[in-house]
């Protein structure tokens, strides 16, 4: 009979960041919402905050019962990005939230995720700066990105808050914008360093993750913040000055995001068809479900902000690839729990 520390040991070694699972779901909600299938959604709304809040209660569990094990992955250079799942995972819960009218709780969940994003930005930043061993380009991962995900996410949610901040909509849109230049400038920080490994170092089949796609989800959830801006009121001089700026931020971010997606579908195809390296559940597959589900959003956004129509037409095809995968890796991660796989690690 395994002992209790034996039983536990998945929860020691357990991924910290799936919270992509929540981010994921709750992106096809929103899709689903904006495509006018609110049915649909509305599951997805429920599954959506079921899954943050057993994740929640699980990863208290693991920082109480193992801190090291959670030190060491929030140290670890190669780990540390991925605890900003949950500040994206939240974000995308209250705007779930916000659609079906809990503004309270949307605020909430802003605040939230603001001051986990605050906490996190730093110590990864003090990690790269001061901590890690290698120096060099070998530990940038499209794990990274999902900084610049969750980053976003805060522009997006910091949006649906302001009509109902009364007096410090201001302020609000202050933070946003700050928020939203921040994304910007390290998402062109993390791509220059991702591109040039991918492109001009040795680089073993396994170490392209499926965490690469964050580098697509990266860009669509930056257009998505742009169209967000373009089309919110301009409560700040500077937000009505700049206006066509963010406008063409819009479109070249979601151009960046569509010109990956081909490539990305080219080295998947090359890591398991050609170089036969096995298609297995992995956690960090959920980050491939949210990039495609974001970029859904941020077509139908981009064709309201644009008035280009056949943008709205992509979202249509997109979604259901979005599903599909995501079916696809529920069946799997619950066959991995019924047979006891997720218990014993990943």
């Amino acid at each position: 009979m395994a002992s209790t520390s034996d039983k536990q040991k998945w929860l020691e070694n357990l991924y910290p960041g799936y919270f992509s699972l929540t981010m994921a779901t709750g992106i096809i909600g929103i899709a689903m919402h904006l495509l006018d299938l609110p049915i649909v959604g509305d599951q997805f709304y429920r599954l959506t905050l079921f899954s943050w809040c057993v994740l929640f209660i699980i990863y208290t569990m693991r920082l109480i019962l193992f801190p090291k094990a959670v030190w060491g992955d929030l140290m670890n250079p190669r780990q540390t990005f991925n605890f900003f799942t949950f500040v994206a995972a939240t974000s995308v819960a209250g705007l779930l939230l916000d659609l079906h009218g809990h503004h309270l709780l949307t605020l909430l969940c802003w605040a939230a995720a603001f001051m986990a994003w605050l906490i996190l930005l730093y110590s990864s930043f003090t990690v790269l700066t001061l901590l890690h061993g290698e120096r060099n380009v070998n530990i940038v991962d499209g794990g990274w990105l999902i900084c610049i995900v969750g980053t976003e996410s805060l522009v997006l949610l910091g949006l649906k808050t302001i009509p109902h901040i009364g007096d410090y909509d201001a302020f609000m849109m202050l933070a946003i914008f700050m928020l939203w230049g921040v994304g910007l400038i390290l998402y062109g920080i993390f791509v220059a360093l991702f591109c040039y490994r991918i492109f001009f170092m040795e680089m073993k089949a396994e170490d392209f993750t499926p965490q690469m796609w964050v580098i697509m989800g990266a860009a669509a959830i930056s257009a998505n913040a742009s169209s967000g801006l373009d089309m919110a009121s301009p409560v700040l001089t500077v937000i009505a000055e700049v206006h066509a700026f963010i406008d063409s931020v819009a479109l070249l971010s979601w151009a960046w995001a569509t010109w990956w997606i081909p490539l990305l579908v080219i080295i998947s195809f090359w890591k398991h068809a050609v170089k036969k390296v096995p298609l297995r559940y992995d956690p960090r597959h959920w980050s491939v479900v949210f990039p495609i589900g974001m970029y859904t959003v941020s077509s139908v956004q981009l064709s309201l902000a644009s008035e280009v129509d056949p943008l709205h037409q992509v979202s249509h095809v997109m979604i259901w690839v979005a599903i599909a995968l995501w079916a696809l890796l529920t069946i799997a991660l619950l066959r991995r729990i019924s047979f006891g796989l997720f218990m014993r690690g990943s």
